[in-house]
């Protein structure tokens, strides 16, 4: 996997001011607002940062939380996971592998047989339609 690496400059002139919050410092949206949240159409959703696919919209289920919720990845080889104790509490963050970029966390919670949750910002995300 390329490391993608720009500058700060570059990464502002790329993204929105949100998208930059998000993906370079480690901001989060405020839920129930994302593009994402609700969204229902079939593709897959890639990096907002570089492009790199993430997840399938078949993994995707309303978890309630307010923020897009994936039960599983396209590819663990695209994304990578950093412990996160920012909030005086543990937590799994995880990460575009080949920008770095910040794209919410992974909770052991989940409703389906993979246990988990990938709790994800609208604004780390594009999506791409699957033509049919």
């Amino acid at each position: 996997m390329p490391n993608i690496s720009k500058s700060d400059t570059e990464w502002k002139q790329q993204l929105t001011p949100e998208q930059y919050e998000v993906l370079r410092n480690k901001g989060t949206e405020a839920p129930f607002t994302g593009k994402y949240d609700n969204f229902k159409e079939t593709g897959m959703y890639v990096c907002a940062g570089c492009g790199t696919t993430l997840f399938s919209s078949e993994a995707k289920f309303d978890s309630g939380c307010g923020w897009p919720s994936f039960d599983t990845v396209v590819d663990k080889k695209n994304m990578r996971e950093e412990d996160d104790h920012s909030l005086s509490t543990h937590r799994t963050e995880v990460l575009c592998n080949a920008c770095g970029g910040h794209l919410g966390h992974v909770f052991p919670d989940g409703p389906t047989a993979t246990g988990l949750r990938y709790c994800i910002n609208s604004a780390a995300l594009d999506f791409q339609k699957k033509n049919t």
